[in-house]
């Protein structure tokens, strides 16, 4: 592959100045760049020194952005050009569209592409292009970020009305995919589609159902327990409302009763890996909030963990043993 020319040898940039990164300086450890970046950061230098916004700038930070996709005063120097020159701001999100495929993980790439949606103000598009990423990583902080950004700052029931699906699909390509979790929980509490005491009262048990049938079928997804902690924990209601619900899953196989079905507490799934150590800790918490005598069984929870269930936590729980039997003698 032919290298590309530098700038310092193009005419048509011959009436820039480059400016160095170190200009009449040694540094002890200078970075050792390419050819073709540092050229590209001199020139850089020297329009940003003159203060030049012009398509062949444009040009110059694709350049620079493409060789460092974290560079951010070539995105930002990109921004105020395209706002200085009036730039198609939808052909600059097609650029976007390829620059963010590439750089998922880079940061700068996302908050530009905030800054076009602002100018832009079509976000439908948006929901499609995300879906489109996740098929490259569905657990992309910065992707998910942006999501939750669009969603919340358009507030739209169109847009919010397909969202539970779509998180959905995912959890079902991926159970302990923990983005898609914290997701969920944002779509369900914080779209502000259900604001009636009916709403939430029905949104609540279909929640609850939910998390307990997905922990039925793998009950060491420490996603899955979570979310159903904050589920208790958003409606202001105490753990000890699912104890019914926990203590078969602090069992082993063996020990799981043939009571009928209940479909408000779905058991085990047959060879799930038991006693579940998250189970264990969840009931140990309600044992420790109801306070008393059961803070005695809440430290025998927490000594089975440290010694058997989890033992990489050992020490944490040894601290947990210590703190609820200071409690108890005080």
């Amino acid at each position: 592959m032919s290298q590309p020319t530098l700038y310092a040898d193009r005419a048509e940039w011959s009436d820039v100045v480059p400016i160095e990164q170190y200009e009449n300086t040694t540094p002890l450890a200078p970075i050792f760049y390419k050819n073709e970046y540092k050229d590209a950061t001199n020139y850089f230098r020297g329009i940003a020194k003159t203060g030049e916004k012009s398509q062949r700038v444009l040009e110059l930070t694709e350049h620079l952005i493409r060789l460092n996709p974290a560079h951010y005063t070539a995105w930002q120097y990109r921004y105020e050009t395209l706002l200085a020159i009036g730039s198609n701001f939808e052909d600059e999100l097609r650029l976007m569209d390829e620059l963010a495929i590439t750089h998922l993980k880079t940061y700068q790439v996302w908050h530009h592409r905030r800054l076009l949606m602002l100018k832009i103000c079509k976000p439908a598009r948006e929901l499609d292009f995300i879906a489109r990423t996740f098929k490259v990583d569905a657990k992309n902080y910065h992707t998910w970020s942006y999501r939750q950004w669009i969603l919340a700052y358009f507030n739209d029931n169109e847009l919010w009305s397909g969202e539970l699906d779509f998180v959905e699909d995912l959890l079902y390509a991926d159970i302990r995919n923990n983005s898609a979790w914290h997701h969920r929980f944002f779509t369900v509490f914080q779209s502000g589609v259900h604001d009636g005491e009916e709403d939430r009262e029905r949104v609540l048990k279909r929640e609850l159902i939910y998390v307990k049938q997905s922990i039925s079928l793998v009950p060491n997804n420490a996603s899955a327990w979570n979310y159903l902690r904050g589920l208790l924990e958003h409606n202001s209601i105490p753990y000890s409302r699912v104890i019914s619900f926990i203590q078969p899953y602090t069992l082993s196989m063996d020990e799981q009763t043939a009571d009928l079905v209940d479909l408000d507490n779905p058991p085990p799934s047959k060879g799930a890996h038991l006693p579940c150590a998250l189970a264990i800790e969840f009931l140990a918490d309600i044992y420790e909030a109801e306070g008393g005598d059961r803070m005695l069984n809440a430290t025998e929870l927490w000594k089975s963990l440290g010694n058997e269930y989890d033992v990489a936590r050992k020490k944490y729980w040894e601290y947990r043993i210590r703190e609820g039997l200071r409690a108890i003698q005080t």
